[in-house]
């Protein structure tokens, strides 16, 4: 899945959240939808949340 399309899902269900639920379902999926975002990054990569927060500057040093 490309990343064009992904921002297309993610755009559609924030506008969906904000027109149906109003701003607090808007930020209530902001919200989750950063939580996946991150979780889904550590199962690829499958590193620490230290080694994700830190960036990838520390890994080149």
């Amino acid at each position: 899945m490309s990343t064009a399309l992904v921002g297309l899902i993610a755009g559609m269900a924030l506008g969906f959240a904000g027109w149906f639920g109003g701003f607090g379902a808007f930020l209530l999926v902001a919200a989750l939808g950063a939580v996946g975002f991150v979780a889904g990054r550590l199962v690829d990569d499958g590193t620490d949340i230290r080694g994700f927060l830190s960036g990838r500057d520390r890994e080149r040093r």
